[in-house]
């Protein structure tokens, strides 16, 4: 039972720690869809999409209206559009991106995910094409994201697709110069992608999910900040305990809101992802939280640790709180969305290497990183595969959602407005990575894959 007073400290937590529901996604198995017409195939997806999410904005709100919880986005993911689309005789698939914006205003969602392929161990013809029309595709429309799975721990990294994506980044951003290379922000380059995930821009629907299901990502980095604002003289141990504690009732509201959804839909109840997903609005930071526990400024020596003992408390806590715990679970580190990185690396303190080194022990990876408009191709790929690599061999998901802002250089500062906030350009090395990624084929999977 829910008492009193935990009614009343979550209400606190709503109104003045910024805890919300960052997103109920509801995935959608377009499976059925395929046609070697590709009219047949758009018409087939824009239906059941609709058919499946009309209801899904209305209970959100309606949700949200009666508890008293934010729901900030309510978003689909879809079966990766690059097996849907392959059986068809359309050679763009733009067009099938178009089909996903047009659904997606249609139920009035704020994003559509699954403009994807999955080639950790090769392409196949549709995945080639998929790729391709990504540039286009992201740039022609509002609501459509894309992610690309190119390597796993049972496979190796795929490096052929890792130099292909630099360049489909680059084209990307120019083709949307205009705007800050915004095309690039709904795009994901990934390791261990995982299937269930309800964050975008990388959310899909697994082949192996369900019909149709609903996934929660909460969020609640102001609330674990104020938590620790209360055992600042505590040793880590206390720490940990604190943040697990507060990680259990964030994790308990998500869980209530994904099973009142999952009902009120008709559809299964799928996962509740636990990551710390933070906002540009101050309060709401995860870099503030690595402050809170030492560290003067977020990139500081010791800034590795702090995140280490977070991500674990935040899933030790999640998982107290519910039995179906998924998607990446951890805490996000973008910079342009967390007010915290964004001052971190204005002050000199945050550096992408030491990002990089963060990402070891997070959820995800090199998120929301803008650097100059003038990065090499080549550059943007030996990037992607150094956190490839991390995934790979410390068998985790890691990615890459990287802007070359055309136009900018080191020090200048981006605008994306909304969750995207700001980014401020970030300085890469000046050295080249050219013939390294120009050696292709496949970097094999490490030892410790063959666990059969």
């Amino acid at each position: 039972m829910i008492g009193p007073f935990e009614i009343i400290e979550t209400i606190k937590m709503i109104q003045k720690e910024h805890l919300d529901i960052r997103t109920i996604t509801m995935g959608i198995s377009l499976r059925d869809c395929c046609s070697s017409n590709s009219k047949e195939a758009r018409e087939k997806m824009y239906n059941k999409i609709t058919r499946c999410a009309k209801n899904l904005v209305k209970v959100g709100e309606d949700i949200e209206r009666e508890f008293g919880i934010p729901i900030i986005n309510k978003r689909i993911s879809v079966t990766p559009i690059s097996i849907i689309a392959e059986s068809s005789d359309e050679e763009d698939y733009v067009r099938f991106a178009e089909t996903l914006d047009k659904a997606a205003d249609s139920v009035g969602v704020n994003f559509i995910g699954g403009f994807s392929a999955l080639v950790h161990k090769g392409y196949t013809k549709g995945d080639k094409k998929l790729i391709n029309s990504i540039p286009e595709a992201l740039s022609t429309t509002k609501k459509v994201c894309s992610s690309v799975n190119v390597a796993s721990t049972k496979s190796g990294i795929n490096m052929d697709c890792v130099k292909e994506m630099g360049h489909i980044i680059k084209k990307a951003a120019e083709l949307t110069s205009d705007s800050g290379g915004i095309a690039c922000a709904k795009l994901v380059v990934f390791a261990n992608v995982p299937e269930d995930n309800p964050f975008m821009a990388g959310a899909f629907h697994g082949v192996g999910e369900a019909e149709c299901v609903i996934n929660v990502g909460v969020s609640g980095p102001g609330v674990v900040k104020c938590a620790l604002e209360k055992v600042r003289d505590a040793d880590f141990e206390a720490v940990s305990e604190t943040i697990k504690k507060t990680a259990f009732k964030i994790t308990r509201m998500g869980q209530l809101v994904a099973r009142e959804a999952s009902k009120r839909l008709g559809v299964s109840f799928g996962i509740v992802d636990l990551s710390l997903a933070p906002t540009p609005a101050m309060g709401d930071s995860v870099a503030h939280i690595l402050e809170e526990m030492g560290i003067e400024k977020c990139g500081a020596h010791g800034t590795t640790a702090a995140l280490a003992l977070l991500n674990d408390a935040v899933k030790k806590g999640g998982v107290m709180a519910s039995s179906f715990v998924g998607g990446l679970s951890g805490a996000f580190i973008p910079v342009s969305e967390d007010a915290g990185m964004i001052d971190a690396v204005q002050k000199g303190a945050l550096s992408i290497d030491k990002l990089e080194a963060m990402t070891c022990v997070c959820s995800v990876g090199l998120d929301m990183i803008v650097v100059p408009g003038s990065t090499s191709a080549e550059t943007i790929s030996a990037i992607i595969a150094d956190e490839a690599a991390i995934g790979v061999v410390n068998n985790k998901t890691t990615a890459v959602r990287i802007i070359p802002a055309p136009g900018k250089k080191v020090g200048d500062m981006v605008e994306f407005g909304g969750l995207l906030g700001k980014g401020p350009v970030m300085k890469l090395s000046d050295y080249s990575s050219e013939a390294f990624i120009n050696r292709g084929g496949r970097i094999p999977a490490p030892l410790h894959s063959l666990r059969n």
